[in-house]
């Protein structure tokens, strides 16, 4: 499994890269839509953390945190951690490289408004547990991954690209 941040660093690398804006909301949505289409595709998380169902959509919390002071501008630098000194956090198994590349491919178009409401659909395990599973009335409810690798393998038998 890859750091929250890693597959952040990831995308918006991709960004610096290519010119295409990258803004918290949407490098949020883009980990989430990674981490949806690893389950379903490989039946194994992508990130080593658990997806939250927060108001405004499901949210890796670290990420939101290493990058929510850039509002809803661009983000300008990658994501970094402190410890035994400053380190940015990179993806650990190349493998997994290919598949972000084409969620980058299928998504880099979409602006985090656009993917937002990608993620809001109904039935979406985001609507599950935020509309459905009472998750507006409980601080920090997580959606399963198994609820969300239920979805994408969904998707992948309905051939969508959508999240």
């Amino acid at each position: 499994m890859e750091s929250p941040i890693a597959v952040a660093n990831y995308f918006i690398q991709k960004s610096f890269d290519t010119g295409e804006e990258m803004t918290p909301m949407k490098v949020l949505k883009l980990v989430y839509i990674a981490h949806g289409w690893n389950l379903g595709i490989k039946s194994e998380p992508l990130i080593s953390e658990a997806v939250q169902a927060w108001q405004y959509g499901p949210v890796i919390e670290t990420v939101y945190h290493k990058f929510k002071d850039y509002g809803n501008k661009q983000i300008t630098s990658l994501g970094s951690n402190f410890g035994f000194g400053i380190t940015t956090p990179v993806i650990q198994d190349k493998k997994n490289e290919s598949i972000l590349d084409k969620v980058w491919d299928v998504y880099k178009k979409y602006n985090g408004l656009q993917l937002s409401t990608l993620t809001h659909q109904s039935g979406t395990p985001w609507d599950i547990i935020w509309n459905q599973e009472s998750g507006a009335h409980r601080k920090s409810a997580i959606i399963p991954n198994d609820l969300i690798q239920a979805h994408y393998k969904m998707k992948i038998q309905n051939n969508g690209a959508a999240a």
